[in-house]
């Protein structure tokens, strides 16, 4: 993985957002994501379901590695296939990628949601949903507070309060 350098963004404060889009910067990232969390591992399996160019794909699967996102690996001994994994940095994406697809099926998806998210043990429906860890209460943007945290830089933590 390739440690990334303390950088501010134009706001003047160090930006875990703008870091996080530096490694999944755009549409077709998300995309091979979404099919390694379907279980695709082989660069071919990969093309064939996103229908992506090569170049863009060598270059998206690339950028996910080299980030620690996805892991190359074996997938069979017996020949020379090379895969991906998800790596545990790649799992902690799933819910990002839920709540984007939960956002698409409420505001793009007229018909309804093209696809159900069920839970293998028992096959109820999956929640998505931001709690407070202290008291259990459901929280959104109007709820929710912004302090400063251990990564903060000075300026930033002026720029914190509304």
């Amino acid at each position: 993985m390739v440690e990334r350098e303390e950088r501010p963004s134009g706001m003047g404060r160090n930006d875990s957002v703008l870091a996080a889009l530096e490694v999944v910067p755009d549409r077709w990232s998300f995309l091979v994501l979404r099919e390694a969390f379907f279980g695709v591992r082989r660069f071919s399996d990969f093309r064939r379901s996103l229908g992506i160019a090569r170049n863009t794909l060598t270059d998206r699967l690339s950028r996910l590695v080299e980030h620690g996102v996805l892991a190359k690996e074996r997938i069979a001994e017996s020949n020379e296939w090379e895969g991906y994994r998800l790596t545990e940095m790649g799992l902690d994406l799933y819910p990002v990628t839920v709540a984007l697809m939960r956002w698409g099926d409420r505001w793009l998806a007229p018909k309804g949601a093209p696809l159900v998210l069920t839970h293998k043990e028992c096959g109820g429906e999956v929640a998505l949903e931001l709690t407070c860890a202290t008291c259990g209460a459901q929280v959104d943007a109007r709820s929710a507070d912004y302090e400063p945290g251990p990564g903060v830089v000075v300026d930033s933590a002026r720029r914190l309060s509304r």
